[in-house]
């Protein structure tokens, strides 16, 4: 028992880049091959295929945000472990619902095109197949009665190798293998507290490997997804955030609407918190509005959720929990004057826990090996 919660541990703290497990069997190359790269790579220090996006009922016009990630990992170079992540927004309601499971392999998980990923939380089997933005995705939450998703992909735009090679480097601190298909076409049935409805929209999907390489002591994140409906652009920003020097690390890539691909430094885009939130379950402060300005691109843009309680809590061991938001946004604001509205996915790790993660894991990952002697 004391393992699985270490996982889910693990996965928390990698999200606020704050773990550094053995990464001697990670993949650097000098550009993403792709469609290698999608396989799962052999005893990867942490990779994941990441989805989220805005779903739309067919015959009602009603909206959902939907998230759906599994990630694998290997601590040690030796032991794969896998963790799987599903959350559906409803606006109309006010309800956000979210389910996890994290396990041990028992064996390492095998490299193979398409990819063909899945895990079983109670009677509930999870499912992840295919490639190249074709995916069929399908999950019935364990927790929640009523609610889950049977969708299937096709990408509208091509490839986005982030940085411009597939590997995102994140100023001095690392370099991570990173592409997304930014834009997907999404069909097929989502349902909400018992309710199936048949909808349509478009996903964004991340494919990111390495991520060992980016997490040090003290690093939080925060990450945007926008895509814009007209023009038909989209863009990832980023920022890290060293708690103890106060420094931060911004980049991303700006993708034009016939697929050009323009990388961000840092200087290139202001990203500024307009309003805040306290979440009435971990007391935690979240940013809750941001005002994005791109003058390169022509872009001045505010983002703001479709609802503040966006947050998830993963229930570790010793009674600790972590804390993240991870949400469905809106997007509205100006592009080279004139007026532009889009679509958004947002994720805040939380700054305040990240060293008291980080000495959690270092404290069971060293009771673990000892065991092991």
């Amino acid at each position: 028992m004391k393992n699985l919660l270490l996982a889910a541990l693990l996965l928390f703290t990698v999200s606020s880049c704050a773990l550094k497990p053995v990464n001697k069997h990670d993949v650097f190359n000098e550009r993403a091959q792709l469609p290698q790269e999608e396989a799962v790579h052999k005893q990867n220090s942490l990779e994941w295929w990441y989805f989220t996006g805005h779903l739309r009922d067919k015959a009602t016009g009603e909206v959902f945000g939907v998230e759906y990630v599994f990630f694998h990992f290997n601590l040690t170079g030796k032991k794969d472990w896998q963790m799987v992540n599903f959350a559906i927004t409803d606006p109309q309601q006010q309800q956000f619902r979210y389910d996890y499971k994290v396990e041990r392999l028992p064996q390492l998980m095998a490299t193979s095109l398409p990819i063909n990923l899945s895990t079983q939380k109670k009677a509930q089997r999870w499912t992840l197949d295919g490639q190249e933005g074709s995916y069929h995705l399908q999950a019935r939450m364990a927790e929640h009665t009523g609610h889950a998703i049977d969708l299937q992909t096709s990408p509208v735009k091509p490839v986005l190798l982030h940085g411009g090679t597939g590997y995102e480097k994140y100023g001095p601190v690392a370099q991570a293998g990173y592409y997304s298909y930014p834009r997907m076409a999404a069909a097929g049935t989502l349902e909400v507290n018992g309710k199936v409805h048949q909808v349509e929209g478009e996903l964004w999907y991340d494919r990111q490997w390495n991520c060992n390489s980016v997490t040090t002591k003290d690093i939080g994140w925060d990450w945007f997804s926008i895509q814009l409906e007209e023009p038909k652009e989209e863009i990832m920003a980023y920022q890290l955030y060293n708690k103890a020097t106060g420094e931060s690390i911004g980049g991303g890539s700006h993708y034009g609407a016939q697929a050009q691909n323009t990388h961000l430094e840092q200087k290139d885009f202001q990203l500024e918190p307009l309003a805040y939130w306290t979440s009435p379950h971990s007391k935690q402060r979240y940013p809750n509005k941001w005002r994005l300005r791109i003058p390169s691109q022509g872009y001045d843009l505010t983002i703001t959720p479709v609802m503040a309680d966006q947050e998830l809590t993963l229930k570790l061991f010793a009674g600790i929990k972590m804390h993240y938001w991870e949400g469905m946004c809106r997007v509205e604001g100006t592009h080279n004057g004139n007026p532009v509205t889009g679509n958004s996915y947002v994720e805040i790790t939380n700054r305040s826990e990240v060293k008291k993660a980080r000495e959690a894991v270092e404290e069971a990952t060293e009771r673990e090996e000892k065991a092991s002697r």
